[in-house]
């Protein structure tokens, strides 16, 4: 029966007083929509990625020299600018056939160079490969595979920026370098591809490798080789086997694979989400501030009530607990509407900032709405703590006599 009056005594106060009661609450609402937008786009984000490495889990990349990847990093990249020496020969392209048998072993020319369609010019990754293997790692979503060597395929973001169709001619090179330019005609627009491990297509050409030698030369230098697996959980062993062929005496080559990306990704996005999170928590410090303002003031404003009820034979930890259910009345309701609001403002921001909406709805993403309603609540429990304390040790004579 005390706690049910106890409790109702609180109620009492938050409602005689409030506006400053949800003025206080809405910085625990701001807190929590801080804290748990930032966790649920993290979440979202990393999944994301996470799907995409995962479903790259069967590739390994070798590429040049015992140093970082030269193939510009994350999905390859243009090969302009290496060292003259920064290839893979055929005799090592050979050698990780054999080592890598007998899985699929792609080997892949790349280069930077300035294209120019129409009017409009600009730079782009060019691809060389067979035409066997550009069957087997590229999917076509409109025309056709090369049908010459004059021919191209082209991703649709790079379609899309020059308004690229089936038929367009593609200038390639500078027409002042002493290489000129070479043209070649759209056969197919690759289909979206997103972040790959293999070779970034979305934003690039891709051609045969008879084209490419012809204008770029270097035949048999290849700036990365693609090994795709039959079982992906050969990986390690494939990786060593290679490693193994070429690297026994001197590091020749760099071997990678998606799986040691996605752990390197993966943790470096948790520690930007964690910061976030902790820049987004100094709301909550600013809410816990004016919460604990809150709370002394109406230890000011109920001296009297305190003396009374410490007159009566009300325990100093019955009076306690008033107080703290009202820090906690604060606080369950700033936090249960700043995690509603949450909901609606992760949602959109996951929908702008990622595109997808696919992983919002999944346990990893929405237990930070919960854990940011836990936390905001603490912080408005340990903020009413001390006003508590201090309104239990009140001497009751002195608290009568208040004004």
């Amino acid at each position: 029966m005390t706690q049910n009056v106890i409790f109702d005594l609180s109620v009492r106060n938050v409602r005689r007083h409030f506006l400053r009661s949800i003025l206080a609450a809405i910085g625990i609402v701001i807190g929590v929509i801080a804290i748990t937008s930032i966790g649920i786009m993290g979440a979202n984000l990393t999944l994301s990625v996470t799907e995409t490495l995962s479903a790259n889990s069967d590739t390994i990349k070798v590429s040049p020299g015992g140093g970082p990847s030269s193939g510009g990093g994350f999905g390859g990249g243009g090969g302009s600018g290496n060292d003259e020496d920064e290839y893979i020969s055929e005799d090592q392209f050979r050698d990780i056939v054999q080592a890598a048998s007998p899985n699929t072993v792609i080997p892949v020319y790349s280069e930077s160079d300035t294209i120019t369609v129409g009017d409009l010019e600009g730079r782009a990754a060019i691809y060389g490969l067979d035409d066997t293997d550009i069957t087997t790692l590229i999917t076509v979503a409109n025309g056709t595979y090369l049908k010459s060597t004059s021919t191209a395929l082209v991703g649709p973001t790079l379609a899309e920026r020059y308004d690229l169709k089936i038929g367009s001619r593609i200038k390639i090179g500078d027409e002042d370098s002493d290489e000129g330019t070479s043209t070649v005609r759209v056969a197919g627009i690759i289909e979206e591809r997103g972040m790959t491990y293999d070779i970034s297509t979305d934003n690039a050409i891709v051609v045969s490798d008879r084209w490419f030698t012809s204008v770029y030369g270097n035949e048999g230098e290849y700036d990365e080789v693609i090994v795709k697996l039959n079982d992906i959980n050969d990986v390690d062993e494939v990786e060593e086997a290679i490693d193994n062929q070429l690297n026994r005496r001197e590091d020749e080559v760099t071997i990678s694979d998606a799986s040691r990306m996605l752990d390197s990704i993966t943790s470096s996005l948790s520690m930007i989400i964690y910061m976030m999170m902790g820049i987004g928590a100094i709301s909550l410090l600013v809410a816990a501030v004016s919460i604990f303002n809150v709370m002394m003031m109406s230890v000011t404003e109920r001296t009297r009530e305190i003396g009374i009820l410490r007159s009566i034979g009300t325990r100093r930890s019955v009076v306690r607990r008033m107080f703290l259910y009202e820090a906690f009345i604060l606080g369950v309701i700033g936090a249960v509407i700043g995690g509603i609001l949450s909901v609606i403002i992760g949602y959109t921001v996951v929908l702008v900032m990622i595109g997808t909406t696919a992983y919002f709805f999944t346990f990893d993403s929405l237990i930070y709405v919960p854990y940011g309603i836990a936390v905001g609540i603490a912080v408005c429990v340990l903020s009413g703590v001390y006003p508590a304390w201090k309104a239990a040790d009140l001497d009751p004579i002195q608290a009568l006599a208040a004004e």
